[in-house]
């Protein structure tokens, strides 16, 4: 028997369920969980808070939690006798896995595998001709300075750009801390913003010490991208693939009939 009464304490799992078809068997979600996954349904915490009292009361049998960064989280469940699923994808295969995954979990695998086959089609459809890449900076944080993660990285490609801070290794934030003088020195030539949930100051970006010089500051390329397309490595991030996209196509255009970005 399959699980009646999830709760899902990340976005993309939420939006996986959703997408999956298992909208009703929601309990509760997290403050991060999409609009239309949220309404009506009790929200017991933020990503890496939760309201231990309030969740057990809901009388879950399955949990989804997503990354290191809820491991304490997933642990104390296990705690309180629940059952717990962790999900880690840090690549965009890695979120074709995550749903094949979570659907098999909750008894939905027919629908998981037409979901990610369509995750895989779409991705493609994404894919950027050959031409110049622009240097791109993608920020994730601004205090500390954080780059972005594995998935995008590898979104970056895929619409065309190169990652001046790939690190494929690097999972945890800590790891992917860069200093403001090497973001100067890599000199990127679009700028792409998510804050985890905050809105982006692009104006703060432009007036960093020393930013002035950099070419995606000195061409008005800083754009925010919402970390419910980009961030949550689930199915949404196609919509931020193809912000991504047509704002490097528009440079590439640029690029042909001007030489000042090359």
């Amino acid at each position: 028997m399959f699980p009646e009464r999830i709760v899902r304490l990340s976005g993309e799992a939420a939006d996986i369920c959703h997408r999956l078809g298992a909208a009703d068997r929601v309990a509760a979600v997290s403050a991060f969980a999409p609009g239309a996954v949220r309404v009506g349904r009790p929200v017991v915490g933020g990503f890496s808070t939760l309201r231990m009292a309030d969740l057990l009361s809901i009388k879950p049998d399955l949990v989804i939690t997503f990354s290191d960064v809820q491991a304490q989280l997933a642990a104390d469940l296990i705690r309180n006798h629940c059952t717990v699923l962790a999900t880690n994808q840090r690549s965009l295969r890695g979120i074709t896995q995550a749903i094949l995954l979570i659907g098999r979990s909750i008894g939905c695998a027919s629908e998981a595998e037409n979901l990610a086959a369509v995750f895989e089609r779409r991705l493609e459809t994404l894919r950027q001709a050959e031409g110049p890449r622009p240097r791109i900076y993608f920020e994730e944080w601004d205090e500390p300075l954080i780059t972005g993660i594995g998935w995008v990285s590898e979104a970056i490609k895929l619409a065309g750009g190169e990652d001046v801070f790939y690190r494929p290794d690097a999972k945890a934030a800590r790891d992917r801390q860069v200093e403001a003088s090497a973001v100067c020195h890599a000199d990127p030539q679009i700028i792409f913003a998510s804050w985890c949930g905050k809105p982006v100051d692009g104006q703060q970006i432009a007036r960093r010490a020393g930013w002035d010089a950099i070419s995606a500051v000195k061409h008005g390329e800083i754009h925010e991208i919402a970390s419910a397309d980009i961030l949550q490595p689930g199915p949404g991030v196609l919509e931020g693939i193809k912000q991504m996209s047509t704002i490097i196509e528009r440079w590439r255009r640029a690029a042909d009939s001007s030489s000042f970005r090359r």
